[in-house]
């Protein structure tokens, strides 16, 4: 089946709320799409200075990080399934002005193999206002609006093979500047770039901390087809992470690449090695 017409399977999948596992059995999961959705809220950029700052954890137990070569998808599941991690929470590297980016196009990036694998899609159609402030700012560095979705259901894995038993995992959707765009259309706007991107990475973090979540799923953000340095987006995360002491318990970089210890890998193994 072709990724567009995988794309219009996940969505009836998802609409459903329903699916066939390999093994013949039925897997019914409406409930967790319904409180997914239900759940969808939109942080706009004035919302940021109201949020309580969070409290740093009991324990005091240093921040465990680790850098990886896996997608996003693979990471949380692995924390979920395999290690048994509550409460995690991922970055979807969003189109600002799509929802699901190219998912039903067939399109392949992060965000589109999200929505492949997940309820994420119809969880980002509730949130219009996202797409149409960015729409309407017109500047690559797009706005501030944030989406953050609770649990959402998870039922393919990596392979797009549908899973017995599917998992949740929570997703803050947030676009990285388009550095690229900035390049060819603002060059004027170049000089921003690092500042926005340190800037959103902090709101990003400071939504998962928000809703209580203390395992965190980032990664390479912004730096495929938004063309940021990774560099960049690496430091960003690390000043990010600094501005909230004893808050987080443990980061997983999910940095994959077409190739082992690509450009992507080797700036975020090099920041927090």
């Amino acid at each position: 089946m072709s990724l567009k017409g995988l794309a219009q399977e996940t969505v009836g999948i998802v609409e459903r709320g329903e699916y066939v596992a390999p093994s013949g059995q039925p897997v019914l999961f409406r409930e967790s799409v319904v409180r997914a959705l239900r759940g969808t809220v939109l942080y706009r950029p004035g919302d940021f200075a109201r949020l309580p700052r969070p409290e740093p954890r009991a324990t005091g137990a240093a921040l465990r990080i680790e850098v990886t070569s896996e997608k996003t998808g693979a990471a949380s599941r692995r924390l979920v399934e395999a290690e048994g991690v509550a409460g995690v929470v991922a970055l979807n590297f969003a189109s600002a002005k799509n929802p699901g980016g190219g998912f039903l196009g067939g399109a392949k990036a992060q965000e589109e193999d999200l929505a492949r694998c997940s309820a994420l899609y119809p969880c980002l159609l509730t949130q219009r206002e996202y797409y149409d402030a960015n729409r309407a700012d017109r500047s690559p560095l797009y706005t501030d609006h944030l989406i953050y979705s609770p649990e959402v259901p998870f039922f393919r894995d990596e392979g797009l093979s549908l899973l017995e038993k599917p998992f949740c995992v929570s997703m803050v959707t947030a676009p990285a500047p388009n550095a690229g765009s900035a390049e060819r259309n603002a060059p004027h706007l170049l000089p921003r770039l690092r500042e926005v991107l340190h800037a959103r990475a902090v709101k990003v973090l400071q939504v998962a901390a928000h809703h209580g979540h203390r395992t965190l799923v980032l990664g390479a953000w912004g730096c495929g087809a938004f063309r940021n340095n990774p560099r960049d987006a690496a430091d960003a995360f690390a000043s990010a992470l600094d501005a909230f002491p004893g808050v987080f318990e443990r980061v997983v970089f999910a940095v994959w690449e077409r190739v082992e210890d690509g450009p992507n890998q080797r700036a975020f193994r090099e920041r927090f090695a």
